[in-house]
């Protein structure tokens, strides 16, 4: 198949990528030339949210199927729509587990689970863009797939509650400095390798079974936070971690900014039956377990110092938010 990638070179897409190379499909890659893309792939420089832009780019080139990255808010997704309503014979979604109704009523969540997280803008604008494709399959047949990961990461992102694009909390470890976890990291979480998370989005492309359906893909291995942040201070060879419970509502209090990724994600419960992407596709399976891909995450991060650095400003607020409790405690 010829399958074009609305953001193909970032945490997840590149290994989604990848894997489907190696399948023999050929890659078409969106890119506005900030990262490099593959020699072995097609590579059509766009602006992917201004309509004309992304129009001449990918002209009239043949496309089975398209997997879009980068869509968070609906008139981006009707751009897609009058672009490729016509010629494609799969549009793959990429969601979010975050779109579930928070917080949970019942545990593990499945594809029905009900929607809306009144606490993320984020999860809204997914959700909202998920309601109108699926209200254009049921209007006119658009061939939509919905796929909503979760906590998902690869070699270049390490889980963490505070941003898991950057190396904070190794580096916090490694130089024996605090990090915090809301009530004690105590709530059980779901995180996926990004190779695993490949292997159920590649079977499910190309396929008109799947259209109309929503799928969402995750490890079956449950963790606490706690146990995360154990998991990666292991990897890191840090005996002791300097890791200090504070309130979810102190948290918040200190940096309101966190609510969205903590009320509204990681301090939930994120537990996930998957058995409907085991039906459809059987080749997927949890295979990476968290020692491992957190390991892997953990030495490729300290391979290079250069990979260690963190931005100021998280790490003020990080700073902030652990010298207010400090101070409400008299200590840390």
């Amino acid at each position: 198949m010829r399958i074009l990638f609305i953001g193909g070179t970032g945490n997840i897409s590149a290994v989604c990528a990848q894997l489907l190379h190696r399948q023999g499909h050929r890659i078409i890659v969106v890119t506005r030339g900030r990262s490099p893309v593959p020699a072995e792939y097609t590579a059509v420089r766009a602006d992917r949210y201004d309509r004309r832009s992304l129009a001449a780019a990918v002209g009239e080139r043949p496309i089975d199927v398209v997997v879009n990255f980068l869509g968070f808010r609906p008139a981006e997704i009707e751009i897609d729509y009058q672009l490729f309503r016509h010629r494609v014979r799969q549009y793959v979604f990429i969601s979010s587990t975050t779109v579930y109704g928070k917080p949970h009523c019942n545990l593990p969540l499945t594809e029905e689970t009900p929607l809306g997280n009144q606490y993320s803008e984020y999860a809204r604008n997914k959700q909202a863009c998920e309601e109108w494709l699926l209200s254009r399959f049921r209007e006119n047949g658009f061939p939509v797939t919905i796929v909503r990961p979760s906590h998902t990461y690869g070699k270049t992102w390490l889980p963490n509650t505070v941003s898991s694009a950057s190396p904070i909390i190794l580096r916090r470890f490694l130089e024996g400095r605090p990090v915090f976890l809301h009530n004690g990291g105590r709530n059980l979480w779901t995180v996926t390798a990004a190779e695993d998370f490949a292997v159920g989005l590649a079977g499910l492309l190309g396929r008109a079974d799947t259209l109309g359906e929503v799928f969402h893909i995750t490890s079956d291995e449950v963790l606490t936070w706690r146990q995360i942040y154990l998991e990666i201070a292991r990897a890191a060879g840090v005996r002791e971690p300097r890791i200090v419970p504070i309130p979810l509502d102190s948290i918040l209090e200190a940096d309101p900014a966190f609510e969205a990724g903590l009320r509204g994600d990681k301090a939930e419960h994120g537990v996930f039956d998957n058995e409907k992407i085991k039906r459809f596709v059987p080749a997927f399976d949890w295979r990476i377990k968290a020692r491992q891909g957190l390991a892997e995450s953990v030495a490729w991060f300290m391979a290079d110092p250069a990979r260690l650095e963190v931005k100021p400003e998280l790490e003020a607020r990080v700073d902030r938010i652990l010298a207010a409790w400090e101070r409400e405690n008299g200590g840390l």
